[in-house]
């Protein structure tokens, strides 16, 4: 069973993952993003289905 403070450090990691690949998606060159078919305006709900799902 994980203890409480390895939850929040694995928390902390989580959250830290999301904003480096949110910022990331948000600032690749428009014609990059498209070539991945990628929207920069959904980067909150990219990062956020890379690292939770």
């Amino acid at each position: 069973m994980m203890t409480l403070i390895n939850r929040v450090k694995t928390a902390i990691a989580n959250h830290a993952l999301y904003i480096k690949t949110r910022n990331e998606i948000a600032r690749l060159p428009l014609d990059v993003a498209l070539d991945l078919g990628l929207f920069r305006g959904d980067a909150d709900k990219i990062a956020r289905h890379a690292v939770w799902h």
